[in-house]
């Protein structure tokens, strides 16, 4: 028989439905989908041998869950990603403010309207996207938010007394009964309210007020925590964490390639972006290790993590900076070039948390060191090694493009060039031509001037060429050069 069809209890019983708790029902389904060899968490990438086994684990052990890790590492991601386990639809008694089970009641309002209607009681069905309920833990929730509290408005609405159990208006929890209930930020809940959540994951008992109510609430908990938290703004308490069945430790992307296909499965792109902009291959990978390099930084605080969200954003804001740069110039299409980098500054500024050294060198100024880092550490992958000390500067690979700068009184790459005028400019630089054609002679096509202007950004990186930031764009000169105007 179709949901569809089945509108009373009476119904439901016909129909052969047999009624499990959250927890069986997200392990009957979990079993299922790894037999038959579906993907059970989809979109969340890099926790596949580490994360995800343990998350499923822990479900099959009909656990309440702890994901412990640094921001932006998908915990709420995973917690949302539960909801795919539930059944399609639950069937509750119609009205019941606590999705309650027609089998198992434990309202009195169930249970009174199930006395008076047998097999008659109204069924209303809830759809699986409707049992996930989230919490944001911050320092003035309550409990009264949480469980619940004595209603005075409902009490003189209905002429009731206060001892009776109607008055009661249920928190969040109660009204989560038979849904997958997250909260986010655990160490940020007071002390005094982690206490009122001990009965509920162990005994499924609340307590409100003067009422002792036995209320076996079914749910399946998710908390979720920074290890921050513990030193910076609070604690878990430890008999709460008792009681909570697993905790799970989550990590950032271990990969370029992993942390790539993140970005462009979150970086938010109209249409209009993805047809104006191209960007090349290496640009992805460089603008993916300035997150790498931050998590190493010595300017940055590593206790307090580098979120994936810095690389979504910087993504957002590299393809914006070559849209405008298309839109200035009216071209219809346009390449990412290394010296659109500036552009996303404001999205590396924001997303880091500076040690004592970093704030004396200003966000920004942090921000280039790591855009400058991430240079520094790709070129040797591309390019010869360049040593600190040469022995034969003459027979060095870069011998004859640093004298080409030597020779010339300033090289500029504007802003605002167009595609044509940039590529006028880099096709100037014969040896670095012939550098990239001999070291790089299967390089994607398209890429090429990406790749052009990476070497001489590389060789800046090596102290090798100067760098200065000019109110149109960046001029490139020799080092000796540079260093005598300066004098």
């Amino acid at each position: 028989m179709k949901i569809q069809n089945i509108h009373t209890f009476g119904e439901l019983k016909q129909s052969g439905y047999v009624s499990r708790s959250i927890k069986d029902e997200l392990r009957d389904n979990l079993r299922a989908k790894i037999k038959s060899g579906q993907p059970v968490f989809e979109g969340v990438h890099g926790f596949e041998y580490t994360v995800i086994p343990e998350l499923e684990r822990a479900i099959l052990s009909r656990h309440n869950i702890n994901l412990l890790g640094l921001r932006g590492q998908a915990k709420t991601r995973l917690a949302r990603k539960m909801i795919e386990l539930l059944d399609e639809y639950m069937p509750i008694v119609s009205g019941s403010e606590i999705n309650d089970d027609p089998f198992h009641p434990i309202s009195r309002f169930a249970k009174d309207l199930l006395a008076e209607k047998g097999d008659a009681t109204p069924i209303q069905w809830i759809h699986r996207s409707e049992r996930f309920s989230e919490k944001l833990a911050t320092p003035d929730v309550t409990v009264a938010d949480l469980i619940g509290d004595v209603d005075p408005i409902k009490a003189a609405n209905l002429k009731l007394s206060y001892s009776d159990d109607r008055v009661i208006h249920f928190g969040m929890i109660p009204r989560a009964n038979r849904c997958i209930f997250v909260i986010n930020e655990l160490p940020d809940l007071q002390a005094r309210i982690q206490v009122a959540l001990f009965n509920i994951l162990q005994e499924g008992d609340i307590q409100i007020r003067g009422f002792k109510l036995r209320m076996p609430l079914d749910m399946q908990f998710v908390f979720t925590a920074n290890p921050e938290d513990y030193t910076n703004r609070g604690s878990i308490v430890t008999p709460l964490k008792d009681r909570i069945g697993s905790q799970i430790l989550t990590h950032y992307p271990e990969t370029i390639s992993i942390a790539r296909t993140i970005t462009q499965q979150e970086a938010k792109l109209n249409k209009d972006q993805s047809e104006t902009v191209y960007v090349p291959s290496l640009a992805k990978d460089l603008l993916e290790q300035i997150s790498f390099e931050a998590r190493e930084s010595e300017y940055i605080d590593a206790k307090s993590g580098v979120s994936a969200r810095m690389s979504i954003t910087a993504y957002e804001n590299l393809v914006s900076t070559a849209e405008r740069r298309a839109l200035q110039s009216g071209s219809e299409q346009t390449v990412v070039r290394l010296s659109d980098f500036l552009g996303i500054i404001p999205a590396l500024t924001g997303k880091v948390e500076l040690v004592y050294e970093g704030e004396q060198e200003g966000a920004a100024v942090v921000a280039q060191h790591l855009i400058g880092d991430a240079i520094h550490t790709f070129f040797p992958a591309f390019f010869p090694k360049i040593e600190k000390l040469e022995r034969d500067a003459d027979a060095s690979p870069y011998a004859k493009l640093l004298e080409w700068f030597f020779a010339e009184t300033g090289f500029e790459l504007l802003d605002d060039a167009s595609d044509d005028e940039y590529k006028k400019q880099l096709d100037a630089i014969q040896p670095l031509d012939d550098l990239v054609k001999k070291y790089q002679p299967d390089f994607p096509k398209e890429d090429i001037y990406f790749l052009k202007e990476f070497v001489l950004w590389g060789l800046v990186e090596y102290q090798k060429l100067s760098k200065d930031r000019v109110e149109t764009g960046y001029q490139f000169k020799d080092l000796y050069g540079s260093f005598i105007s300066k004098l």
